[in-house]
């Protein structure tokens, strides 16, 4: 015969000791695995006390009433057989989680009225919960005979919910779990995934990385959306693509809004500028040098297209392409990287509805593009479709006022409305208007 020491659990965090209200055996009785041989109270719950091995009760470490510190004896157990006793980590003081705290002091009047127990049924176990989610590294805590019932089936004890104290899982939770079937195949198929994978922030991605913050730490973004519609302007843009020459580039709307802009810049200079707010002076240009956000394998890029304000449409378009191309392949030159005086930002069919775009520091001003969508709208007796764009840009709130902000976006909606405007000189604009 071997004897088998049942200490008391740890039973709860920042419990120390546990007052027995409850015998379930007595000396001599024959117990099974997981049979319930005490309840305890602690000061938080009553706890029901299972069995990890079958055999005789020899031994009972408290009368009712009394208390003990967690990793007492509770119970011996005399179990048939000369071969080492398996030990379950779960149940012992000697696992290898944290010490349990000291031992508070005893109840100066124990409470012998038993606390009342739940009762847990294999019925009430019918519909398992697959997939119980457990602290970091810990352990499922079950009965050697449930792991090695449990392994036998392939089945993973991590996926399955313990009715036990502390979860603890019985016979009772392993069958309701195989008997599930599906649900239980489903279970072990998932697993939580804790890796980390750490990627070190450099070269490019640090540069950009290094901009926003820059950006953002310094810039008071407002951010102005308007919509667009654009019905008319996709129309000439076909028709102008349909009849262009073979080395006129493919026409985007891009190149519609780089006219526009240089339009409204002319009204409203300030917002082709640089704020260096250290020395307080605000650097407003002649030149109209449009930066484009282009989106490369590795990252990012803003190529600049270089006095927009001397170029048509298709020169616009030429030169945009042109530094999509080697911004792309990453050969782009630091000159056609840097210089530019207010930014186009585009996700293209990707753009969503609305932005809230990041201001290229030290500019004052960035145009956001949104995707263009088929939308009703109202003509005044009926409802029409109509392709309709959101304009979604940003302004440094520091020296520009949102009054100025809004004239900026209508103006630009006026002429992306009207395409034809775009076309027009400056000077014949200003005398019909």
């Amino acid at each position: 015969m071997a004897e088998h020491v049942i200490k008391l659990p740890d039973v709860g965090e920042g419990v120390a000791e546990a007052e027995v209200v409850e015998w379930n055996v007595k000396v001599g009785d024959i117990v099974q695995e997981d049979a319930i041989l005490a309840s305890v109270m602690t000061d938080k719950a009553a706890v029901e006390i299972p069995s990890p091995v079958a055999g005789t009760v020899s031994w009972l470490g408290a009368e009712v009433g009394e208390s003990l510190a967690v990793g007492s004896p509770l119970v011996k157990i005399e179990i048939a057989g000369d071969a080492p006793v398996p030990v379950d980590e779960e149940l012992s003081a000697e696992s290898d989680g944290p010490p349990p705290p000291a031992p508070m002091p005893s109840r100066s009047k124990p409470v012998a009225t038993p606390a009342p127990r739940a009762k847990t049924t294999a019925a009430s176990m019918a519909q398992p919960q697959a997939g119980m989610p457990r602290r970091e590294g810990e352990k499922p805590s079950a009965s050697p005979a449930v792991r090695k019932r449990a392994r036998d089936a392939g089945i993973d004890l991590r996926q399955v919910r313990g009715s036990g104290p502390a979860g603890r899982i019985n016979h009772e939770d392993l069958e309701a779990f195989i008997e599930a079937g599906p649900l239980a195949a489903a279970g072990t198929a998932l697993r939580a995934d804790t890796s980390v994978n750490d990627v070190k922030v450099v070269g490019l991605r640090r540069k950009i990385a290094e901009k926003m913050a820059l950006s953002k730490s310094r810039i008071a973004h407002i951010t102005y959306v308007d919509e667009v519609d654009v019905t008319a302007l996709e129309d000439l843009r076909a028709q102008l693509n349909r009849q262009k020459q073979d080395t006129q580039p493919k026409l985007t709307l891009l190149p519609f809004l780089m006219r526009a802009m240089v339009k409204a810049i002319a009204d409203q200079p300030a917002m082709n500028a640089h704020y260096d707010d250290d020395a307080g002076v605000i650097h407003q240009f002649g030149g109209v040098h449009i930066g484009i956000a282009a989106q490369t394998p590795n990252g990012l890029v803003v190529p600049v297209v270089k006095h927009a304000e001397a170029r048509d449409i298709w020169s616009c378009g030429s030169e945009m392409n042109r530094l999509a191309e080697v911004a792309k392949a990453g050969t782009a030159s630091r000159d056609e990287l840097s210089g530019s005086t207010i930014t186009i930002t585009s996700l293209g069919a990707m753009g969503g509805l609305v932005t809230t775009p990041v201001i290229n520091h030290p500019e004052v001003a960035i145009v956001g593009v949104n995707k263009i969508q088929v939308r009703p709208v109202w003509d005044g007796s009926q409802f029409v479709p109509r392709k309709m764009m959101n304009l979604s840009s940003s302004f440094d709130h520091r020296v520009i006022d949102g009054w100025d902000a809004a004239v900026f976006v209508q103006r630009i909606k006026s002429l992306l409305e009207a395409p034809a405007m775009i076309f027009m000189s400056d000077h014949l604009y200003k005398s019909t208007s």
